[in-house]
């Protein structure tokens, strides 16, 4: 089965209030934008200058917050009965 698939099954239950935000005006100053090829779901892409967020695909491994080394991201895990629901790992 590949990843796709397996990603296929999960389910999201996705809240109106993002869990994950990043502060724009440090993300375009960072030299690198390690969260644009970091992220296993592409939850962020450069736009011009700009770093884009899609929150709602969220897969919660916290990797962006790992490779974040300019203090421009808030991460936290979604309200209970939020989130993505994991199924067959």
């Amino acid at each position: 089965m590949k990843i796709d698939d397996k990603l296929a099954l999960d389910l999201f239950h996705v809240d109106k209030q993002a869990h994950l935000q990043i502060k724009p005006e440090i993300c375009r100053k960072c030299p690198h934008k390690a969260c644009t090829y970091v992220c296993p779901v592409e939850n962020y892409t450069i736009n011009g200058e700009d770093v884009v967020l899609s929150w709602e695909g969220c897969l919660e491994c916290g990797t962006c917050r790992i490779v974040c080394d300019q203090g421009s991201l808030t991460w936290d895990y979604p309200q209970g009965g939020y989130g993505i629901l994991y199924r067959l790992g």
